[in-house]
């Protein structure tokens, strides 16, 4: 049977190709590069076709505890801190390293047939480049399907989940993972009333999220009042959050756990122009698991609009 990827596949704007687009058979030997990319492998229900998986992928987490993992983070253990990252993430970038390690050899002694990646962000998994090079690496013209998938909206994530399914011949189940999640965010109950909400990608330098995000907190029944659909995060000043006078104020920290943003919020010295704001009068400054429910492009983002849902209605639950 042969795999072929359709020219809608190929142009859609949530995937980008390298190498023939077709494998001489369903993928049973995925590498995937992105701790999303493993949670949708997963919820098609291919856990046994994962070959290797980064450092960074934990859920679904007892199907990945054998799983071999290939990658490793080069900031040093001890950098800690949303701004010490920061600083440490722009310099390792502007030196050109990069700041993950990909053991291509391991990688090519798995002989995987598809590869998961990203080029969308260039601090969210190992650089494009590299994933190219060490796919070449791993059996050159006849070697994997590299596929990025750079999804820009919640329709964009579900359809990266549907072009997995294709590669891994199980289109069927991609469609009813897809169908499902539709119809989750068709019965999303909004609150009573529309408030104003800033979602914060990152404390210290303040960053607004972009792509998918703002859509979020739109099908939460809420208005978006920083941040950019469809358009890539930026830093911005804390000023543009008093000036926009959020009535809810979100902590969806990329790459954070929960508690680890309750951690980064402990230590954190709100500004002036944040305690000035509505949000902060009225005690509606939330903090969520930002990798399970705004950061990482997968089936859970569904469930990260539920949460804002319950948030803003004034749901506990």
């Amino acid at each position: 049977m042969t795999v072929r990827a359709k020219a809608s596949d190929v142009d859609h704007p949530a995937a980008r190709w390298s190498g023939p687009g077709r494998a001489p058979r369903p993928a049973r030997r995925i590498v995937s590069l992105l701790p999303s990319a493993t949670e949708i492998v997963c919820a098609l229900g291919l856990a046994d076709c994962l070959v290797a998986i980064t450092h960074e992928c934990d859920f679904p987490a007892d199907a990945l505890v054998d799983v071999p993992r290939i990658t490793a983070n080069r900031l040093l253990p001890e950098v800690s801190g949303s701004r010490a990252i920061d600083t440490a993430v722009r310099s390792s970038l502007a030196s050109g390293h990069g700041i993950y390690a990909l053991d291509d050899a391991r990688m090519a002694a798995l002989e995987p047939d598809l590869i998961l990646t990203q080029e969308l962000c260039r601090v969210c998994a190992v650089a494009y480049p590299t994933v190219l090079q060490a796919a070449r690496s791993a059996g050159g013209a006849d070697g994997p399907v590299v596929v990025s998938l750079e999804p820009h909206s919640l329709s964009d994530v579900l359809a990266t989940i549907e072009i997995v399914g294709r590669l891994a011949g199980v289109d069927d189940r991609g469609a009813r993972l897809v169908a499902g999640l539709r119809r989750r965010l068709a019965a999303v109950e909004p609150p009573p009333r529309s408030r104003r909400v800033a979602m914060v990608e990152w404390l210290d330098p303040l960053f607004a999220p972009g792509h998918w995000v703002p859509e979020q907190v739109e099908r939460a029944g809420c208005w978006p009042v920083i941040g950019w659909a469809g358009e890539p995060s930026r830093e911005l000043p804390w000023t543009a959050v008093a000036e926009a006078d959020p009535e809810a104020v979100i902590l969806g920290l990329c790459g954070f756990d929960l508690p680890t943003s309750l951690r980064e919020w402990d230590s954190f010295s709100p500004p002036v122009a944040l305690t000035a704001t509505t949000a902060w009068r009225q005690d509606e400054v939330w903090a969520i698991d930002g990798s399970a429910y705004v950061s990482r492009p997968g089936p859970r983002l569904i469930d990260g609009v539920e949460v804002l849902a319950a948030i803003l209605a004034g749901r506990r639950d």
